[in-house]
């Protein structure tokens, strides 16, 4: 199968610390290259990849300052892919709403998959572009754009000998918190938390330019060096390291987040997760087994004293289970034999290499 996977170019696939839309990106694209298809992986030039890449730009676009309008090597982008569509067999968006109007005017099949949220600004988009082919990363995100044509839900992946396993958490023990720092991933809620119940915190993230300001009001005050602690943007070892050192991972979000990859880095690793009831944490957290969801801060902070008893190994193996970059591409792979197959059966045929594998 010849398949184009499109990244966004904010930042590199996969990237050298957070990103998780470009790390789930990268994972899919060198599993389909290892299972014989034929992978175009369209991304920043310093992207690393079993894939052919092809670029607009030479680097991740957050790391040029150069750089003042970033829509448009989006365009660019998008130009380069619909010049070159009919050489593939399927196209894959991971770029949100900006590929729909250019997806529309293809011939070969493309499928979005929806790694963010929908905003009041977004939806008018949606809602014209409803019947073009999406992939859900949890069924709650389904249920806030429900008119939308789903072809399954597909749930990320990681691969597990990335995180290795840390039986016991380190001593002194700590909450870790990895996340941006916005009011949406709840770094203001972790440290309410600290607080509350008197644990050391080590938090770790991005701050991006729109988050500056709630950074340097809201966060940056109460970081002492001391029982609450910032360390910055992490690489993926440094994050491994926090994470699975860690007694819990607190996970206090505000909006309906559509995955939380954090949660199964975190539980990977051994570390269970405390999380609040938002979105798709239901679906990633096994309650009472993996970690707690729950539905306020002060449940958030009652829960760790029973957080602390669950077994690492259990919260390990549960993620194996259900969230293997083997099981994730398993279910890319039936989503793009579906919409194949239902273009062959509107037209009558498609190219000879698409069932193939």
């Amino acid at each position: 199968m010849r398949v184009a996977q499109v990244s966004p170019l904010w930042e590199r696939v996969p990237p050298p610390g957070y990103g998780g839309i470009e790390l789930v990106v990268g994972h899919l694209t060198d599993e389909l290259v290892r299972r014989g298809h034929d992978v175009t992986l369209f991304a920043s030039g310093d992207s690393q990849t079993l894939a052919r890449l092809e670029s607009v730009t030479p680097q991740a676009l957050r790391l040029n300052p150069a750089v003042k309008e970033p829509a448009a090597y989006d365009l660019l982008q998008l130009s380069r892919i619909m010049a070159q569509a009919e050489a593939f067999d399927i196209i894959h968006f991971h770029t949100g709403f900006t590929a729909l109007p250019f997806a529309e005017m293809a011939k070969t099949p493309a499928v979005h998959t929806l790694h963010g949220g929908f905003t009041e600004d977004n939806r008018p988009l949606f809602t014209q572009y409803c019947n073009q082919a999406y992939i859900s990363i949890s069924d709650a995100q389904r249920k806030l754009e429900p008119q939308l044509n789903y072809v399954r839900t597909v749930y990320n992946g990681i691969n597990p000998d990335d995180y290795p396993f840390h039986a016991q958490p380190q001593d002194p023990p700590y909450l870790a918190f990895l996340g941006r720092m916005s009011p949406e991933k709840g770094p203001q809620h972790a440290i309410a938390i600290a607080k509350q119940t008197g644990w050391r915190l080590k938090m770790a993230g991005k701050v991006d330019v729109v988050d500056r300001e709630f950074y340097e009001q809201e966060i940056a005050p109460q970081i002492d060096g001391e029982q609450i602690q910032y360390l910055g943007e992490l690489t993926h070892e440094q994050k491994v390291e926090l994470l699975g050192n860690a007694t819990v991972t607190l996970f206090p979000i505000t909006w309906s987040e559509p995955f939380g990859l954090v949660m199964i880095e975190s539980m990977c690793a051994g570390t269970p997760v405390i999380a609040m009831n938002l979105g798709s944490v239901s679906e990633v957290i096994a309650h009472g087994k993996s970690g707690f969801v729950c539905n306020s801060v002060e449940e958030m902070s009652a829960a760790i004293p029973a957080a602390i008893e669950l077994n690492r190994q259990q919260c390990h193996d549960f993620v194996v289970q259900h969230f293997s970059v083997t099981q994730m591409v398993d279910s890319y792979e039936a989503a793009y034999h579906k919409i194949l197959n239902e273009q062959m059966s509107r037209n009558g045929h498609v190219h000879a290499p698409v069932l193939s594998l």
